[in-house]
């Protein structure tokens, strides 16, 4: 299964870069992994309304330049389904059995996504009600992505 995460911004700190190339080399003897960045649109200090409005579009445009009709795509989302590990697991493999296209998982900036990639998302997924840096959650993710792979394998993990 191709599984596609796509990200606004990069990652700038070495420790969060390590972090996401090993659970990426993890990850590759579960899945077909590609991270693909999509450029952070600059902001100044104390954005009004209107200027994150345009940037949440900008983003979201670049976002949805990265998904065909085909693939499903899950938006990580303050405001989606909470689930614990298992159920994340079992979620995961639901959707890798059903789809047809590229499993996508997206991750927005600092403003979060547009409604435009909210609507085009087939599932909304809440990793907490707290609120994560976009660099974090993506080794957080990861983290997730292959403790589920571990847990729909019956393979040991830590707890």
């Amino acid at each position: 299964m191709k599984i596609r995460l796509i990200c606004v911004g990069k990652i700038k700190e070495k420790f969060y870069r390590d972090a996401v190339e090993e659970y990426t080399k993890r990850l590759s003897a579960y899945a077909d992994m590609e991270i693909m960045e999509v450029s952070d649109m600059p902001t100044k200090e104390n954005p009004s309304p209107k200027e994150k409005e345009l940037v949440l579009f900008k983003e979201g445009q670049q976002i949805l330049s990265k998904v065909k009709d085909r693939d499903f795509m899950v938006l990580l989302d303050i405001g989606g389904k909470e689930m614990d590990s298992p159920g994340f697991s079992s979620f995961l493999e639901e959707i890798m059995q059903a789809s047809q296209g590229v499993l996508i998982f997206v991750i927005g900036g600092s403003f979060g996504v547009s409604e435009e990639v909210r609507s085009r998302a087939n599932r909304r997924v809440s990793f907490s009600k707290m609120t994560f840096p976009h660099q974090l959650m993506r080794v957080i993710f990861l983290e997730q992505l292959y403790r589920g792979f571990r847990i729909m394998r019956n393979e040991p993990y830590h707890k």
